[in-house]
This record gives C-alpha cells, structure tokens and sequence, in this order.
C-alpha cells in the first residue's frame, strides 16, 4: 500500500510561481512511476508529468514542457511539481499518482493513462487569479 499526500496549493496571481508536494509514504517498488495530473470544473482530469521513483527519469504532456517541472526527493521521499509563469487556466485541483511503470520514459507509453497509477492521492486545489 502507499500513501500519497498532495500539499502546496492555494490562491496565486497569474505570473507567479507554485511549488506542489507529494508525500510519498508506505511500500514502494523501484519501477514505480509518479504522475502529476490535474482537474479543472468541468474538465477531464489532465496529465501534466511524470517522474520515476529513482528521479532520474521524467516525462511531460507537450502542453506543459518549459513550464512545470517534476522532480524527486529521495531522501525526503516527495515528488514535486513547480510551476511558473502561472496562468488562470492553470486552475484546478491537482493530483499526484504512483503506480508500477517499467517502460519508456522517452515516448512516455502509457504514462498519460490513469489507468496506470494504482494510488491517488487526495489532491490539492491551485487557484490563479488575473
């Protein structure tokens, strides 16, 4: 079982600049895969990223390249997600996921997929003003 805790949201004005955490807690496996996805009102829930459980490896939707980040803490056992040049359309309320993942990191497979992440965490909501 793992335990994800998502932390890091709020209200932010467009241009700023966010850093979202996820807490990773519970048993863990090397070929696993953390994902970041996002949930705006109304919308399908969005994948923006991911990265492997070692930290070495990541991936990103096109849409949110040179934009967010994704990276890992070993030691502290957190995925985090930083994102800069805010914009109001970056509303939404935002999920991290893990799940086993052995494959590409290059062409991403079947990163995008939520069907690949066996555990959510609660999410937590980023709200960007104009």
């Amino acid at each position: 079982q793992v335990q994800l805790v998502e932390s890091g949201g709020g209200l932010a004005q467009a241009g700023d600049s966010l850093r979202l955490s996820c807490a990773a807690s519970g048993r863990t496996f090397s070929y696993y895969a953390v994902g970041w996805f996002r949930q705006a009102p109304g919308e399908e829930r969005e994948f923006l990223a991911a990265v492997s459980w070692s930290g070495s490896n990541t991936y990103y939707t096109d849409s949110v390249k040179g934009r967010f980040t994704v990276s890992k803490d070993n030691a502290k056992n957190t995925v985090y997600l930083q994102i800069n040049s805010l914009k109001p359309e970056d509303t939404a309320v935002y999920y991290c996921a893990a799940g086993y993942y052995s494959g590409s990191y290059t062409n991403g497979f079947s990163l995008p997929r939520g069907t690949n992440y066996r555990y959510w965490g609660q999410g937590t909501q980023v709200t960007v003003s104009s």
